[in-house]
Formats: C-alpha cells, sequence, structure tokens
C-alpha cells in the first residue's frame, strides 16, 4: 500500500490548520455561507438536506486495517455510529457537526487520509478497479498510476477550478471492473504489437443529466507519457468547457459538441507541445512508487485443499457465499472475498462502526491487513488463504456480513435519496430495502443469475442507474415520488444506456414493477445460463413493456 512521504504528511497537516482557520470564520460569522461554499467543498464538505455531510477520499479504494478503524472510531464519535461507502471508492458521513470536522481530519491525518478534492470543480478521487494486483486477467496493477495521477493532479493550479467536476477511473485488467467508459477520462491497461505496456483513453463518459458511453480517442499512450497526455485532456477541457450552464459544463457535453474526432485531434496539438516537457514520467519513479504496491508475502500453497472442499459440501450456505463473494486470485492457494454492505432489507453501501472494527480486524487475520472499497459500495479482503475460507465466513456471519449476493438482483447500487440529500426528487434506501426484501430467497437469487440493479434519487445519477441491468430513477410528480425505470444498462466492456421502458411507477407498485421483469425475463430466457443482459439484448424492450402495462394481468402504470 501506498505511504505518505514527508510530503503528503506535512500538505495534508497544513491543510487541515488552514481549514480549521475557515471553519472558525465562517462560524464566527466573518465569512457568509456563500464565501465558505467553494472553501468547503475542497475540502469534502457538503451542506445537505438535515446537516453537513463529510465525503473522505480512499485512493483507488485501497485502506489498510488502522484506517478502516479509524473510520469506525469518526463513525462512533462524531457521526450517528454508520458510514457509507460510495461508488466513488470514497465513504461519507452524514451527520458530522461543523465546528467538529476540523477535528475530524485531524483524526484523519493520524492515518494518512483527508477528504481533499473529494467535491469541487476539480479532479476528484481516482478510482480503480477493487481486484487490482490480484486479479488472475490482469495486466499491471493500476493504482501504480491512479497513485501517480492523485500526485500530479492534487492541487494541480490549472485545473483547481475546472467548467465542472472531473472524475478518472484506471482499470488494468482485460474484464473492466472500474467502469472506465463512463468517467470523464478512462485508462485502459494493455500491450501493443511490440508487447509494451500502456493506456488506451477513453473521454467524454458520464451519466447525470446526459447519460453517454464515452469514446476512445487514443489507442495507445507510453506510461512514461500518461500526465502529459491527461494534462493536454484537461487544457483542451479547461479552455473550451462551458461555463455559462452548469448542465452543459461536463467534458462529455464538449466532446458530444466539438466531435470525438476533433476533439482528440485539439488534444493531440495541445500534447505535442508538452509531450517531453518536466511532465514525462521517468521510468525509476514509476517503479518506485510501484514498491508501495508491493504484493504481500505469501506462502507457498497447493490451489486446492480437501479442508476447503469438505466445509463446501458439508455447509450449503457456506457454498453460496462462496460461489457468489469469492473470486479467483493469482497467486495458488489464496483467494479474493467480496463483503456484501448489502444485507437483506439494508441500505446498500452503509456499515456500521461496529461491523468497521469487525472488518478490521478480520484484515488483519485473514488479509495482511488490508482492505479494498469497489464502486459497487461493497468491501475486498484482496488475500485470503482458501483455507482460512470456512472460518472468515463464520466470523463474518456472526457480524451479519456474510450476504451471499454480489452481482445479484439484491447487490443494489444506491445514493442516499431524499432521506439525505438536498438535490433529490425521491427517496433511494427505502426502495432498495423493498426490493431486497422481495429478492431474498437465496435459491431465487441463485435462478435470476447475474442482474445489476441500481437506483437514484435524481437524475445526477450519483446511483448509477443509467448503466445498471435494470435502473431506477426517482421523479417528483407534482409533490409525490414516482420511479421511472431503464432496461439494458451496463457500466462493463459492453457498456450501454438503459432504456426508458415506460410511464413512471408509485413506490408502492415499484417493487411489484421489478418482480414483473424479473418473471418476463426468466421465462424468456434460453437457458439458466444466459443472463438478464443477453436475454434484453435478444428480444428488445418489447416484450417487458407488454408485461408491464399490456394486460390487467400486470402492474399497471401509477402515473403517466
Amino acid at each position: 500500500m501506498y505511504r505518505y512521504d514527508e510530503f503528503d504528511a506535512t500538505f495534508v497537516r497544513e491543510r487541515v490548520k488552514q481549514f480549521t482557520g475557515q471553519v472558525e470564520r465562517r462560524l464566527a460569522g466573518e465569512i457568509t455561507e456563500e464565501q465558505f461554499r467553494p472553501l468547503r467543498l475542497q475540502n469534502g464538505v457538503y451542506l445537505q438536506l438535515h446537516a453537513y455531510m463529510l465525503r473522505i477520499a480512499i485512493p483507488y479504494g485501497t485502506l489498510s486495517s488502522k484506517q478502516m478503524r479509524k473510520l469506525g472510531f469518526i463513525a462512533r464519535r462524531y457521526d450517528r455510529g454508520f458510514g457509507h461507502f460510495t461508488t466513488r471508492q470514497n465513504i461519507q458521513f452524514n451527520w458530522p457537526q461543523l465546528d467538529e470536522v476540523p477535528a475530524i481530519l485531524e483524526h484523519l491525518a493520524e492515518v494518512e487520509m483527508h477528504a481533499i478534492q473529494t467535491s469541487g470543480n476539480c479532479i476528484r478521487n481516482t478510482t480503480a478497479d477493487q481486484h487490482s494486483g490480484v486479479a488472475v486477467d490482469e495486466i499491471e496493477d493500476p493504482r501504480v498510476y491512479a497513485e501517480i495521477i492523485r500526485q500530479w493532479s492534487t492541487l494541480h493550479p490549472e485545473f483547481a477550478f475546472l467548467p465542472r467536476k472531473f472524475k478518472i477511473a484506471v482499470t488494468g485488467a482485460a474484464h473492466d471492473r472500474a467502469a472506465v467508459r463512463v468517467h470523464d477520462i478512462g485508462l485502459r491497461m494493455l500491450k501493443n504489437e511490440a508487447g509494451e505496456i500502456g493506456f488506451e483513453v477513453w473521454v467524454g463518459g458520464g451519466l447525470g443529466r446526459t447519460p453517454i458511453i464515452g469514446t476512445a480517442i487514443k489507442p495507445f499512450v507510453e506510461k512514461q507519457h500518461l500526465l502529459s497526455y491527461l494534462e493536454a485532456v484537461l487544457r483542451v477541457y479547461n479552455q473550451l468547457g462551458r461555463r455559462d450552464n452548469l448542465y452543459k459544463a461536463r467534458i462529455k457535453i464538449l466532446v458530444n459538441a466539438t466531435g470525438a474526432e476533433e476533439f482528440a485531434r485539439l488534444v493531440e496539438e495541445e500534447w505535442q507541445s508538452i509531450k517531453d516537457s518536466a511532465l514525462t514520467l521517468p521510468l525509476e519513479e514509476i517503479e518506485r512508487i510501484r514498491q508501495y504496491f508491493a504484493l504481500p508475502e505469501y506462502e507457498s500453497l497447493p490451489d486446492w485443499t480437501p479442508e476447503f472442499e469438505a466445509a463446501r459440501k458439508a455447509n450449503p450456505e457456506f457454498a453460496r457465499w462462496v460461489q457468489s463473494n469469492v473470486k479467483p486470485h493469482r497467486q495458488a492457494g489464496y483467494a479474493i472475498v467480496d463483503i456484501s454492505l448489502k444485507p437483506d432489507g439494508g441500505a446498500p453501501g452503509d456499515a456500521s462502526a461496529d461491523q468497521m472494527d469487525i472488518v478490521a480486524d478480520l484484515a488483519d487475520d485473514y488479509s495482511f491487513g488490508e482492505l479494498r472499497v469497489s464502486h459497487h459500495q461493497n468491501l475486498v479482503l484482496p488475500h485470503v488463504r482458501q483455507q482460512d475460507l470456512f472460518a472468515l465466513w463464520q466470523r463474518l456471519s456472526g457480524a451479519k456480513l456474510a450476504t451471499s449476493n454480489i452481482g445479484f438482483i439484491t447487490d443494489i447500487i444506491a445514493c442516499p435519496g431524499l432521506d439525505y440529500c438536498n438535490l433529490a426528487n425521491a427517496r433511494a434506501i427505502p426502495v432498495a430495502q423493498r426490493i431486497s426484501r422481495t429478492f431474498s430467497d437465496p435459491k431465487r437469487l441463485a435462478e435470476i443469475g447475474e442482474l445489476r440493479l441500481n437506483i437514484s434519487g435524481c437524475i445526477n445519477a450519483c446511483g448509477h442507474h443509467h448503466v445498471g441491468n435494470i435502473g431506477i430513477l426517482g421523479v417528483d410528480k407534482h409533490g409525490e415520488e414516482f420511479y421511472q425505470v431503464t432496461l439494458g444498462g451496463s457500466s462493463r466492456d459492453d457498456a450501454s444506456i438503459g432504456k426508458i421502458v415506460g410511464p413512471a411507477f408509485s413506490t408502492e407498485d415499484i417493487a411489484g414493477a421489478v418482480e414483473t421483469i424479473v418473471t418476463t425475463y426468466l421465462g424468456a430466457r434460453t437457458s439458466e445460463a444466459e443472463r438478464f443482459i443477453d436475454t434484453y439484448r435478444r428480444i428488445g424492450i418489447d416484450p417487458f413493456k407488454e408485461a408491464l402495462y399490456g394486460n390487467s394481468q400486470a402492474r399497471r402504470p401509477a402515473a403517466e
């Protein structure tokens, strides 16, 4: 894991001291809320529906057990005993008192954490594949480059006040687990014909009011030129991006208006002027940072252990958990364990302070003290011995963290919605809880198979509803909450934006509508191996429309 150097440690503590003074002036009435707003946003502080919210960065989703314990302490001492893990691999605390935020930031600095640039019109927390460094299909660990991007982008003087927020994701695997095609910049590591590893660059992806799948504008950028190419993209955006209209300020709008080919030409022209500048990454510097991400000292273990197989055969619940939550590891005898934060009827992405402490202990006991946060709002133990899986599962079960639903319909992505957010039109958490209970039967989950369901409480799409196989968007109709359904979205290699199926459903009817969609899929698929997204793409949207709206047996839409 990356460790702060002397510069990082000094910089973060000085930033805490600076923000402490800004908070004191706000509380004393020396500056207005309007004047305070840009200051608090670049330190991760939002003013939400009921209180301030603090968003803490978890760069590329990697945490130590020590850091997780500190988050548990903050949840217990300064919040209401829980935190919310987000799709940006961050954590949010929804109830801190403004006068206590500086103290929270001081605690974070003690464990090399901060909230800098988790908001504002700047380059946000760079995200990566939650299985980085250990995935079987990985070309190279992308966290090395995510860290380089973090160092380059933090307080970058040219990009501190962009036209709009800016998000970068990096994947080093053959299969995209970082949703690079729906980011402002998505970087996919690959090998060229000469066997060199570099980056395919995607630009202009994003969700929200205008959902767009990004465009690949550069097939290959060498490692040493990564920062100069990123700088070129950001410069073109900073110069040409719209600042007169909040809804047209993202880079996706610029790329669409300019045309991808012309945008790529402008970037190339800018890049050639800075390509061989001080932004060139020395290979020895890349290697120096790579050493921080050196893998732990694994034991030499067999691929297969009879004790593990015996436990799996003797305990069906354990076997289900292994099938859904345990992934192959590149090191023989080890496994990657996804910990679901989506218990039956729970709020997606939430973890209590006690659960944070327990997971920290489990990381120490079973995963070399290392944890990950996924953009699906779950946690990961990346280095678990196969022979320890049964004992780990038992301890997770005792902490109510052993839900066997990774990749299934109840592994729901959901934003906080109208329960917390002042931008939301409708609640997301209660809908997620209702759907979770509807499909809680493990046999039903297994029958349905892989199916991504995402929920957003407003058009800003923090719940990524556009790229859910089933997406649900909360809308306001004359002061009442309704839910619009989209089908066919994906954030993976086959990225696509879902299509609206028809009129919105009421709060009472939305779970039933989802059940109708699932039943239609099960009746139309050609085999148990055919996923929902495959069936949808084969038969189209019409059979689902017919089931939802076309006969008296289907649940009727509550409002046009």
